[in-house]
């Protein structure tokens, strides 16, 4: 709880219907996108970045704790606060002036709280978007403090590339507000300061304004699902699309059929893309595009990946079990539909893991084995980013799993994904309450003391739901 002198001090600052304190009120801030659930001392909404500044700096000055939080899409509680009832919920969704774009420039200027939607609706009038496919919808700010990469990781990259600069409040007791804003792509005459901000889960400084570098969109596509002919295929697969589209290429997602078939078995408006009905042990979905129109003469995008299917099935040894060409619509129906599919279908156990490419098979077949021994119960429901070594593996259980359970699971599976193949415990959702330990146990101690050095240079004020 918070001394009621406190509130009525955050109600000054930004209004007594912006604080708020009834349970109900308070009911949607707490709660997260899985499995998660705290409690709140109060939610505060500030709508500027100068009102951020001074509930920040009472906040600090006052020994009090703030957890930011943007659009609450999360999925390792970073965002939403403990159990305590101690820390206050520093909501930014009231930070959504309409976003400034730049058309010559090829830049837009945006404040924290604008979901991705919102924005890549006003950036569609210019023909431009924010190239972050989610499943989601968040917020600039959370995507910016998370890192967010996404489907299209493969050609645009992550939240990190996006980014030309960034309005930040820093947890100190004056609020600092550093603007480090700038609508430049190359600037070498400082430290490119804001890097540190992006993917610190607001534990640095709170983003309260971003200026963005944007795409064109793309006004030609081509989409199919590509069936491999083993597991031990997928590798070459990759390889031999990537060199055959070339720069068009801008999705490689892959699907396990445990996935596939919970999806469209529990989300009602999908379509069987397969023959018969079957759905494949794996599948493959391929994205080409291109940000101009159709040009006569120009071959179409989906005969450059026709071209490209046929040399595959042309390999003397195929690769290829099966490929579909399809509408894009359907096909990335599909793919979004995933995680709603395995929710619906029992008690998710979700990792968020990154791993070499050459070692996604390899993982694969390990990981399968072990669990399949030691917890029989367990549906592995994987996908993901296979062109960037991410993977969403999913686990699902029919019932309701025990903590001491779900602790079991979770132990092993990281365990043999860093420390077998070096790979992360955290590819893109970033850090918060639920891997907090994992950063504990196995980020090096060194790295661990200069992260939190680092951190007391920024401020010594409690924000954020890691301790760096």
């Amino acid at each position: 709880m918070i001394d009621t002198p406190h509130l009525d001090a955050l109600a000054a600052l930004v209004g007594d219907r912006h604080l708020l304190v009834d349970p109900a009120d308070k009911a949607r801030y707490e709660i997260g996108a899985r499995y998660d659930e705290g409690r709140a001392a109060a939610v505060v909404r500030p709508a500027t970045t100068a009102e951020v500044s001074a509930v920040v700096a009472y906040a600090v000055a006052h020994g009090l704790a703030l957890v930011p939080q943007g659009g609450n899409t999360g999925l390792v509680g970073a965002a939403t606060p403990d159990i305590s009832g101690t820390q206050l919920v520093l909501s930014l969704d009231r930070l959504n002036r309409r976003p400034v774009v730049d058309p010559t420039n090829r830049t837009v200027e945006v404040e924290a709280g604008v979901r991705l939607s919102q924005l890549n609706g006003l950036l569609a009038e210019h023909e431009l978007f924010l190239p972050i496919d989610l499943g989601a919808d968040p917020m600039i700010g959370g995507m910016i403090a998370t890192n967010t990469g996404g489907a299209r990781y493969l050609r645009y990259g992550a939240m990190r590339r996006q980014v030309l600069g960034l309005e930040v409040v820093l947890p100190d007791a004056e609020g600092t507000v550093l603007d480090l804003r700038s609508g430049l792509r190359k600037d070498n005459s400082r430290l490119d300061l804001k890097q540190l901000f992006i993917g610190s889960c607001g534990a640095l400084g709170i983003v309260t304004r971003a200026v963005l570098d944007v795409q064109r969109r793309p006004l030609q596509a081509a989409t199919a699902l590509l069936v491999p002919a083993s597991d031990d295929a997928i590798p070459h697969l990759l390889g031999l699309v990537e060199r055959g589209c070339g720069e068009y290429l801008s999705a490689l997602e892959g699907m396990s059929r445990n996935a596939m078939a919970r999806a469209l078995g529990h989300v009602a408006q999908l379509r069987n893309p397969f023959a018969r009905g079957e759905i494949p042990p794996y599948a493959i979905l391929v994205e080409l595009t291109r940000s101009w129109p159709a040009r006569e003469g120009e071959a179409s995008l989906e005969t450059v990946l026709e071209q490209v299917l046929g040399e595959l099935f042309e390999q003397e040894e195929s690769l290829l079990a099966d490929a579909l060409m399809g509408r894009g619509e359907e096909l990335w129906a599909l793919r979004h539909s995933l995680s709603e599919g395995l929710r619906a279908s029992g008690h998710v156990i979700g990792f968020d893991l990154s791993l070499r490419r050459s070692d996604l098979v390899a993982f694969r077949r390990e990981v399968a084995g072990v669990l399949g021994a030691e917890f029989p119960e367990l549906a592995i429901c994987d996908f993901g980013h296979i062109a960037d070594g991410g993977m969403h593996f999913n686990l699902v259980h029919p019932g309701s799993p025990d903590a001491g359970e779900i602790a079991r699971v979770k132990d092993r599976v990281n365990d043999l994904v860093v420390s077998s193949y070096g790979g992360s415990f955290s590819g893109e959702h970033a850090l918060g309450r639920a891997n907090a330990a994992l950063y504990a146990r196995y980020t090096p101690a060194r790295v661990r003391t200069l992260s939190h050095a680092l951190r007391q240079v920024f401020g010594t004020g409690s924000v954020g739901s890691v301790a760096y």
